[in-house]
């Protein structure tokens, strides 16, 4: 029984390693999504490292690739995870148009809000070539708003901003993160020593400095949209 315990788990971390290929996402990308050290998963593949993924971890990768927990090392049975996050180039979207899931979902540029949902209600609708020409054919893309001032003048309250939840190498930028149940949207940087610093473009906010194990980067924001 322990060993059909083990080449479950041996199963699980092979499917991974192999649907981290077909998707192209580095492990260490996949990592900084679940908001964990960049060997996290490398040493759950190649140790066994923690010896399973926790369902929170393993929930998040099997939405982020559209497979059944089970094949992650969840129970056997479990549905399919279904991504509800619009990706261009999905075989949904017709073949000029990509339609882009607009959330309810609120990311703070303030002192924080707790997100109370993530359905979508409506959804923009972009031409399949401007997404190529800014980089963004393949993205991993949802719309959400901007609540608050601390992005100001870059980001406005009420503003819809586009974030790309791919999985890739971080680089220093403005992204949409979560801190415990909190989203917000700020400048993150690289602190060193696993460390980052959220910066606002107000002034008056002042930084905030925290470990990559507390901080959850849910995507990096690629276009804005709001009033003049």
């Amino acid at each position: 029984m322990n060993s059909g315990a083990g080449e479950y788990e041996m199963d699980a971390r092979k499917r991974l390693l192999d649907l981290s290929k077909e998707k192209g996402a580095s492990l260490a990308s996949l990592s900084e999504l679940l908001g964990r050290n960049a060997s996290y998963l490398q040493q759950f593949i190649k140790k066994g490292s923690p010896k399973k993924l926790e369902e929170g971890d393993r929930k998040m990768l099997a939405r982020f690739f559209g497979v059944p927990q089970e094949e992650l090392g969840g129970p056997v049975g479990g549905a399919l995870e279904e991504n509800s996050y619009a990706a261009a180039g999905s075989s949904a979207d017709g073949p000029d148009w990509v339609d882009v899931a607009r959330l309810n979902i609120g990311a703070s540029a303030g002192s924080g809000t707790l997100p109370m949902g993530e359905e979508a209600f409506d959804a923009f609708r972009f031409s399949r070539r401007w997404l190529a020409e800014q980089g963004l054919a393949g993205a991993q893309l949802s719309a959400i708003t901007v609540e608050g001032d601390s992005m100001e003048p870059l980001l406005n309250n009420g503003d819809e901003i586009l974030i790309d939840r791919r999985a890739q190498p971080f680089r220093d930028g403005v992204h949409v993160v979560r801190l415990g149940d909190t989203l917000m949207v700020k400048r993150v940087a690289q602190a060193g020593a696993g460390r980052f610093s959220l910066l606002s473009q107000n002034l008056a906010y002042p930084p905030v400095d925290v470990s990559a194990d507390e901080m959850q980067l849910i995507g990096r924001v690629v276009w804005k949209g709001g009033r003049i």
